[in-house]
């Protein structure tokens, strides 16, 4: 194996390639190879270098801040370039005095200035160029300059990139009986340029309608919520549905993609009035489980405040209020309530009350109500 070129390393797959910037050939000086082997050289299936990380993180190239990757055969446009062997039948006597003609007028052709048709077709980047002779087909080119039979020869040029494709707005009726506007897009791009174009008459359009028909079935089998909340599920089916046939057509399809859904004014007001019922009516239960957990508390402080004990405590409270008053009272104690002792309050109630009557006597005129209530406070604490 010889060494590589100045310039030049030794790939993974033992292919040379450049090294560094394009060699001479490339920019139209020196000798050496042609222009379009340089270029295939410089074109490499090795990893991308990693830019190294300087202190900071930041990643730097080598005396420059950024750098810039070499371009990746497999990043490249995929060669559709085949020759069937057909351009060599020369259909007879008519074929091959046309032949003969072509080559005479494209050769007088390649002359600048010269108002005879140029032979040299030139076929763009992302696209293939499909040739054929007396309107048969027998060779597809990559992009590039490819020469012709001005008199015999058509040149046919297909595009291969990725196209989105707008499908017309169209009303759906769901399986609810709700009719709504879907507006999509459909991402695809040829696979098979022959059938392409020499399979339909017109790709797009088929693609189109297609699109339109199934889209209409699938909508049809969902009802409007399904169709609202699961747009990606939608999409993905409509597309697996059209994938098989635009197949047949040379084409794949990349994605579907719903746009926007419409519905009709009334429609937008009915769901817009629902969902405000919907929330009233979700207020009204949190309403009625708060007045629920409410009346449950108030039945059991009642429940509490029922019980004996409690009953004695208020009837106390009552005589304390009582006893503050001024003025002479007459107040019927019943029979139960001097057990207050035996039911473990030993007279610590009375007592408390009794002194603070005998502190509103203190504070208060001297007269016979106070002295009165005192004395009765005093008699309920000796019981």
């Amino acid at each position: 194996m010889s060494a590589p070129a100045p310039g030049y390393k030794q790939s993974l797959d033992g292919s040379t390639v450049n090294n560094g910037s394009p060699p001479n050939q490339i920019m139209g000086t020196g000798k050496g190879v042609s222009n379009d082997e340089e270029l295939h050289r410089y074109v490499t299936d090795d990893q991308p270098r990693q830019p190294k990380m300087s202190a900071s993180g930041v990643a730097k190239a080598e005396g420059a801040l950024l750098t810039v990757q070499p371009l990746r055969k497999n990043d490249m446009q995929p060669s559709y370039a085949q020759d069937l062997g057909t351009g060599s039948i020369q259909h007879g006597f008519y074929g091959s005095m046309m032949n003969g003609l072509g080559s005479c007028i494209g050769n007088i052709g390649m002359i600048p200035c010269c108002p005879f048709p140029n032979p040299f077709k030139n076929i763009d980047q992302g696209s293939v160029g499909l040739i054929s002779r007396f309107g048969q087909f027998y060779k597809s080119v990559d992009p590039g300059l490819v020469k012709v039979n001005v008199c015999t020869e058509s040149v046919r040029v297909v595009d291969v990139k990725i196209q989105l494709t707008s499908v017309p707005r169209q009303t759906v009726q769901t399986k609810d009986n709700v009719s709504v506007d879907v507006d999509s897009v459909i991402c695809w791009h040829v696979i098979s340029p022959y059938r392409a174009a020499f399979g339909i008459n017109d790709v797009r359009t088929a693609l189109v309608e297609r699109a339109q028909t199934t889209l209409r079935q699938v909508v049809g089998g969902r009802v409007l919520q399904s169709v609202i909340s699961d747009r990606e599920g939608l999409a993905c089916e409509v597309a697996e549905i059209i994938e098989a046939t635009a197949e047949k057509w040379g084409v794949a399809i990349e994605s579907i993609l719903l746009k926007d859904i419409n519905f009709s004014i009334e429609l937008q007001q009915s769901l817009s009035s629902a969902a405000t019922q919907k929330r009233i009516g979700e207020s009204k239960v949190i309403a009625a489980r708060a007045e629920v957990d409410a009346a449950k508390l108030m039945r059991q402080a009642a429940d509490i405040l029922a019980s004996p004990a409690a009953m004695q405590i208020r009837q106390l409270e009552a005589l304390q209020n009582m006893a503050r008053s001024s003025g002479s009272k007459v107040v019927f104690v019943p029979m139960n309530l001097g057990g207050m002792g035996a039911a473990g309050m030993n007279g610590d109630v009375a007592k408390q009350i009794a002194a603070s009557a005998h502190d509103d006597h203190h504070n208060s005129e001297a007269g016979p109500g106070p002295a009165t209530n005192a004395s009765l406070i005093s008699s309920m604490a000796n019981v």
